[in-house]
């Protein structure tokens, strides 16, 4: 995976379009880099380095990798704080897939979230965006991550891209500090909220605030055309998402208070109401930004309860525009008594929002439910959202690895040692006498096992993988020297020859732990399968025979010759092998896949299979085609 610099004089020339079109100044307009404005990057600012030459930032001289900037209503101070998270060396991808934040630049976000702290008497609404979700954000060399600063300046929201909304709708996700040492958060998170864990209450002026913010995913236009909007409210952050796959929007409606119960309510806010401490005239109303093209004529609040499972409408209300020419949106307000939607269910409530233009169209919002008392509404992810959200791929990269890699270990040394050490023998007859899987397992290994060229290569080819480069590749776009990756990263030369050591982890990842678990693992079990196959075929063989096992080989080779010269079919030849069949097609379909992986790798790093990575490109199916050749007869 490479930049194309079309694509980017594209991108430059649409953005112009863009700001031009919008009547804003360019200076307000911030874009990003992301992983694949870094792809085959060696140094940035070099010639390669296309984002710093096209985009907006770049033009605008923002070289740094932290930004920010303050915007203030009355006393209220709203922080909104920039960074770019990607490689500080850029490799091609697919090992380019993870945010890498040093400690140089965690302090930097650090005391930029901080710059507010000791002269702003009210709490300072603090903002972040980035590229990288933090399930693909690894830690610092100190072992720090972007969580733990976010968590320490309890931000409003932490708004990130990446993902493209290609995995569901629900890419959010609620994080709550947890000083658990060895808590399973570290690793997973497995619903949208993180549960809290139980403590006393505390009401005091003088309290530390709850360390928590919200992490939100915001949308993808270029293929997907979603997006999202961003709103604060009197200290309420809320969006709207948008979809503009249907076509453009005539009316665009965001509530921004209450908050969405599902993805917007906060711990803070629940305490703050448990203790009174909230600002009263920020709870009387129930507001909505309404942007149209035409004129509105009304905007009408509605309220359900869900008590008794039916939608019945308990509030319904015209709602007032409030007079401000410095914006493109109308704030739209409807007074309510507040403390009558007070409930210890965070999903009773649903609120929707109507609006009507001097065309007659109409616009409603999706209903949401509500919690004005600050609670939670319970989502669940779907597997996907669960994958690419709720997984800390980081700090799971090297558990997973060192499992399956001594998970393959041991499925080859343990029925080796059973073979060797104990009198107790896996065979197809004690699998028959005492079936069950564990059995079953034991004897497919221990089968494999007697194939001893096929079991040492591959113990052979596992420490291959952990000792030495997996293959050499083209990492960089100026064509430099070669890198080499192993399961702990690239060692790759950048362009003023500094040696870089281990780059691109926990990146590689996504080659790794594929190869592992979805060719390396079936390549042992079907290798050891055929083996059992075979010992099969030739026990029936023997036990139709009724010859003894030194003959096996000797007849076989007689039935063959036998039925290749035209004769009379031996008794003692069997056509019923589907068995076999069955195992040669899964064999096939792990060689097809495995090709398919190197193709991609030949094409993304400009590799020869044969020069550059033959042990991993060969290893695998010359150990597969030597089983299935060693077993087609006896």
């Amino acid at each position: 995976m490479r930049q194309n610099e079309e694509e980017w004089v594209e991108y430059k020339n649409i953005m112009e379009d863009v700001v031009k079109r919008s009547g804003f100044d360019k200076s307000i307009f911030y874009d990003l880099r992301g992983n694949h404005d870094n792809f085959g990057v060696p140094v940035v600012g070099g010639s390669f380095d296309f984002y710093s030459k096209y985009s907006i930032n770049g033009q605008l001289g923002r070289s740094g990798h932290v930004n920010s900037i303050t915007l203030q209503a009355g006393e209220q101070k709203y922080l909104f704080v920039g960074l770019d998270s990607t490689m500080s060396v850029g490799l091609r991808g697919p090992t380019n897939l993870f945010g890498h934040p040093t400690d140089q630049l965690l302090t930097e976000i650090d005391l930029e979230l901080a710059q507010w702290d000791s002269q702003s008497a009210k709490p300072v609404n603090k903002i972040t965006f980035g590229h990288f979700p933090l399930s693909f954000s690894a830690s610092s060399q100190s072992g720090r991550t972007l969580k733990d600063i976010f968590l320490k300046h309890s931000l409003s929201a932490y708004i990130c891209g990446h993902l493209h909304s290609g995995f569901g709708k629900n890419l959010k996700r609620h994080h709550l500090s947890n000083h658990l040492l060895l808590s399973s958060q570290k690793f997973f998170q497995f619903n949208v909220h993180q549960i809290p864990s139980e403590g006393i209450k505390n009401c005091s002026f003088g309290a530390p605030p709850v360390e928590e913010f919200w992490e939100w995913e915001m949308g993808d236009w270029r293929k997907s055309r979603a997006m999202r909007i961003l709103a604060i409210d009197r200290g309420h952050v809320s969006f709207a998402g948008i979809d503009f796959k249907s076509g453009s929007k005539k009316t665009i409606i965001i509530p921004t208070f209450p908050l969405d119960s599902r993805f917007m309510s906060t711990s803070s806010s629940h305490n703050e109401y448990e203790c009174e401490h909230m600002l009263p005239s920020s709870y009387e109303t129930v507001r909505a930004l309404v942007f149209s093209v035409s004129p509105v004529v009304s905007v009408v609040a509605k309220i359900y309860d869900s008590r008794y499972g039916n939608l019945d409408n308990v509030m319904e209300a015209t709602m007032t525009k409030h007079v401000d020419r410095s914006s493109r949106g109308d704030l739209y307000s409807v007074p309510w008594n507040y403390k009558a939607f007070e409930d210890p269910s965070a999903d009773r409530f649903w609120l929707q929002i109507e609006a009507t233009d001097i065309m007659g169209r109409t616009t409603l919002t999706e209903l949401r439910p509500f919690s004005v008392n600050g609670l939670h509404a319970k989502v669940l992810w779907t597997w996907k959202e669960f994958f690419v959200m709720g997984c800390q791929w980081a700090a799971l990269y090297y558990p997973i690895l060192w499992l399956t890699m001594y998970f393959l270990l041991l499925l080859l040394l343990i029925p080796r040692a059973f073979l060797i050490f104990s009198r107790k023998q896996h065979t197809y007859k004690n699998f028959l006498a005492a079936k069950g899987l564990i059995n079953g397992i034991a004897w497919v290994l221990q089968e494999l096992c007697r194939v001893p060229i096929a079991w040492f290569g591959f113990l052979g080819y596992l420490f291959y993988l952990v000792l030495f480069p997996w293959f050499v590749g083209q990492v960089f776009t100026d064509g430099g020297d070669r890198g080499y990756m192993t399961y702990m990263g690239w060692v790759v030369k950048s362009s003023n020859n500094k040696r870089n050591d281990y780059i691109g982890s926990p990146d590689i990842m996504v080659v790794v732990l594929p190869h592992l678990i979805f060719v390396v693992l079936p390549a042992i079990f079907f290798a050891g399968a055929l083996a059992a196959e075979r010992a099969v075929h030739r026990d029936n063989f023997l036990s139709i025979s009724g010859k003894k096992a030194d003959d096996y080989s000797r007849l076989n080779k007689r039935s063959l010759r036998y039925d290749s010269r035209g004769n009379r079919r031996s008794k003692f030849h069997f056509d019923g092998r589907w068995m076999r069949s069955i195992l040669l097609v899964l064999c096939l379909a792990i060689c097809w896949k495995h090709f398919k992986n190197c193709r991609a790798l030949m094409k993304a790093y400009e590799m020869n299979p044969l020069l550059h990575f033959p042990v991993y490109s060969l290893g695998i199916p010359v150990l597969l085609g030597y089983v299935i050749h060693k077993t087609k007869g006896a």
